[in-house]
């Protein structure tokens, strides 16, 4: 069965879910994740993990993303981009790029954020967009982001202005576009948004869904599941340590330096993610195949 992680290029207009149904059908797999949604308008670098490497999804979906986005002043809408119903429209201050460029740095860093309406976070039980296709709005509390890096960018052909952003978990780049329009008094609009990194993989790595679709060995696309953890350092276990691992149990580590690690056996198969309180390595999560013992 497959195991490892796929880095598909999202279409327009497919969900994240939708991509992962689609994997499906393509690897016979039903074992099929990803490492943070993207709003069907949205494109770029969606990392999916197939089989065993499930198990890492909850890891990737704390990493930091960046993405590049487009924005247009002037008008606000219901979904905070585009593709919703305009509310408003204000005339755009003259030199309108360097009037954004003067903001980005109040936009910069920790700041708080409050969630869109059309969003999938729930109060009292309900999906935000579910309340705000009903035309419902309730009060949504504000949460701590971080904007780690905010620059603009050359303008798009249209003439919208362009961002590149490097956010933290839980970001809401159409929010941000917003919040930047309603400083500026005329509102904004996110008109475009790509993802160009997610979990430290880029676009240079990823695969339209097109081209995975049309391939006569998908597999060939997989990265191993520990292309996740590359920034932790490596160790390789003694047998006596890997079979401690294998069964659940803590094992000495001889002084490894406090921390996390990826763990190997001494063939080279990739084990566990582990931690080392200098003493003693106790595992994070397990990675390897569990051997399945046949009955006499």
């Amino acid at each position: 069965m497959p195991d490892g992680i796929l880095i598909i290029d999202k279409p327009s207009d497919w969900t994240s879910m939708d991509v992962c149904a689609k994997l499906r059908g393509i690897f016979h797999e039903k074992r099929i994740g990803h490492g943070g949604t993207l709003d069907p308008m949205a494109t770029g670098v969606l990392p999916v993990f197939i089989g065993r490497a499930t198990r890492a999804v909850e890891f990737a979906e704390k990493s930091d993303k960046e993405y590049v986005a487009s924005l247009r002043l002037g008008q606000v809408t219901d979904t905070q981009d585009s593709t919703g119903t305009v509310l408003e429209e204000h005339p755009v201050p003259a030199a309108p790029a360097a009037a954004v460029a003067a903001l980005l740095p109040h936009f910069t860093g920790t700041i708080d954020q409050i969630p869109p309406m059309y969003s999938a976070i729930k109060i009292h039980g309900q999906k935000l967009y579910q309340l705000a296709r009903k035309g419902r709005e309730v009060e949504r509390p504000a949460r701590q982001i971080t904007i780690r890096e905010l620059e603009l960018l050359e303008p798009a052909p249209t003439g919208d202005l362009r961002l590149r952003i490097r956010c933290s978990k839980g970001t809401y780049v159409r929010t941000l576009c917003h919040d930047i329009g309603q400083a500026l008094g005329c509102g904004a609009v996110m008109t475009n948004l790509r993802r160009t990194m997610a979990c430290g993989f880029t676009l240079e790595q990823a695969v339209p869904l097109k081209q995975l679709s049309s391939c006569a060995t998908p597999s060939a696309f997989l990265l191993p599941t520990e292309s996740l953890f590359l920034d932790y350092p490596k160790t390789v276990l003694s047998p006596a340590a890997e079979k401690k691992v294998r069964n659940g149990a803590a094992a000495p580590c001889c002084g490894l330096p406090s921390g996390d690690y990826r763990a190997y056996s001494q063939s080279g198969a990739f084990l566990a993610l582990c931690r080392s309180d200098g003493t003693t390595l106790t595992t994070i999560k397990s990675f390897f195949q569990v051997e399945m013992q046949q009955s006499r």
